[in-house]
């Protein structure tokens, strides 16, 4: 190792004796330096091949400083050593964000940003990148699973999990891309249980048909909700949906991109999956679109020339224009209390109310009943959009338990009929 005169922070100087006894002593690469104590490693830089002195210091006691020396002693033989930098976590989190933001969609950018700003730079932006310890991230779950939520309320396990997701990536890039972290301490850290999520309680197909031929029937987006349940296509998925991407005559929907709305703005992009899929449809289906092009064309006839749709979209308002996400999800609330309590002199009650559902249901519904009728999983899965079957298996668990159940009287009927 260097001389101590070469390698202190004062560096070299006047070595007269007496200023020789005011400076602190290096001992074995570890010296205190005010009310902190600090250590020093030669480092070799990968690209010049140059050892350079490296000084780590803020150690509360000597011990500390000395099991951090003798940690980053076996990184830098190891060539694994990493240099400490300044840079805090919400600097980072600001860089990593403008720089990840070309490679994910612009709804999941938006998510991302707001996750950042809401929860993480406010309790953690001023930590310094490399002072974060998976207790540090296992503190921070803790408390926005306590007070994270508005008005002082607490978080629930998913969005938790959602903040989680963001910083584990976050962290992983500063460590594999980057390079300023050794390890990543999100991994590490403890988080609230997961709860399995499974979709609540959806309409029988009885409860479906009547909400289809009875409820949603004397709406123009009638066409919408029977092909989201005929389906099980994404409400993103079918505001993108192009006439173009429809082929009646081999009763074909390709499912190519899908629609969302952020800060006011349309905006298009791919599927969740990011791949395209064609998704078959019966006949009845085939019927409901054609019925629906028809009105269609009898709208834009009837706006004349205030019509503002350029023809490509499947579903469209009165006007022509691509209708916003919200306007189905409300609108299939709506059409569920009207017909469940009806307005004066609009009908009677019925005798047996339809729970209330959401549109995402439709999708559930759709699954649910061809996993119960035995189609295989990964089937299933292609006609979703899921990335992969094991998303299937995950999602539609307690539908897949009910028909294990069965697997051992289904096996004994074959065989006795076989006999």
């Amino acid at each position: 190792m260097a001389s101590t005169a070469a390698t202190t922070p004062d560096g070299p100087g006047d070595d007269s004796d007496a200023n020789r006894k005011k400076r602190p002593k290096l001992r074995d690469g570890v010296m205190k330096r005010g009310k902190t104590w600090s250590y020093v490693i030669r480092v070799t830089d990968p690209e010049t091949g140059v050892s350079k002195p490296k000084w780590v210091g803020g150690f509360a006691t000597e011990e500390e400083a000395k099991a951090a020396r003798d940690e980053a002693r076996v990184k830098a033989r190891r060539g694994e050593y990493v240099d400490r930098n300044s840079i805090t976590v919400a600097e980072y989190m600001a860089e990593w964000i403008e720089a990840h933001g070309v490679e994910i969609k612009p709804k999941t950018l938006y998510m991302y940003r707001y996750l950042i700003n809401r929860y993480i730079v406010p309790r953690l932006g001023g930590t310094r990148l490399q002072a974060v310890r998976p207790a540090t991230v296992t503190k921070f779950y803790r408390e926005i699973s306590a007070t994270g939520g508005k008005g002082g309320k607490g978080l629930s396990p998913r969005t938790v999990e959602y903040v989680h997701a963001v910083l584990r990536k976050a962290f992983r890039d500063a460590v594999e891309v980057e390079q300023i972290l050794p390890s990543n301490p999100v991994e590490r850290a403890k988080r609230p249980r997961k709860r399995r999520s499974e979709p609540a309680a959806v309409w029988t197909p009885v409860q479906l048909r009547v909400f289809l031929t009875e409820v949603a029937s004397h709406h123009r987006l009638h066409a919408f909700f029977h092909v989201a349940a005929y389906t099980g296509a994404r409400r993103g998925e079918l505001l993108n949906l192009r006439w173009s991407d429809v082929d009646l005559e081999a009763g074909e929907l390709r499912i190519a991109g899908s629609a969302s709305f952020i800060d006011g703005q349309r905006v298009e992009g791919t599927t969740k999956s990011g791949r395209a899929r064609t998704v078959a449809i019966d006949a009845a289906t085939v019927a409901v679109l054609k019925g629906h092009r028809a009105m269609q064309a009898a709208d834009r006839d009837a706006a004349g020339e205030e019509w503002r749709g350029d023809g490509k979209h499947v579903f469209t308002t009165g006007w022509g224009e691509p209708i916003h996400p919200d306007t189905v999800s409300s609108l299939m609330s709506i059409l569920v209390r009207r017909y469940n309590n009806p307005p004066a002199g609009k009908g009677e009650q019925p005798a047996e109310p339809l729970p209330p559902a959401r549109l995402h249901d439709l999708r559930h519904i759709h699954a649910t009943t061809l996993l119960l009728a035995g189609v295989p999983v990964h089937v299933v899965a292609a006609r979703l959009g899921h990335a992969d079957p094991s998303i299937t298996l995950r999602v539609y668990a307690h539908v897949i338990d009910e028909q294990v159940a069965t697997v051992a009287d289904t096996f004994a009927d074959i065989l006795r009929k076989a006999g």
